[in-house]
């Protein structure tokens, strides 16, 4: 099983792995672009293992970055229940 998370880009570098800051939810890492070579500032990215692997529209990264933030939730509170 992997691992994609959505992420918005913030800035890129024109180096030779076309390395972007991306942002998950306040969290930023160091991203390749080299496999989505249309990216872009504002763009939001589908991420694994430190290469952006497609692009995805607002819309949808905003709503599995909700999923995602419900499910964190939902998992904290069960802990604290026991």
């Amino acid at each position: 099983m992997c691992l994609a998370v959505p992420g918005q880009v913030l800035k890129v570098e024109q180096d030779t792995l076309r390395t972007a800051t991306v942002s998950f939810g306040g969290v930023t890492k160091s991203v390749s672009l080299a496999l989505v070579p249309e990216a872009d500032v504002g763009d939001y990215v589908i991420v694994h293992v430190g290469f952006a692997i497609s692009k995805l529209d607002e819309e949808a990264a905003k709503r599995t970055l909700e999923t995602y933030a419900e499910m964190a939730a939902s998992g904290s509170s069960d802990a604290t229940k026991e």
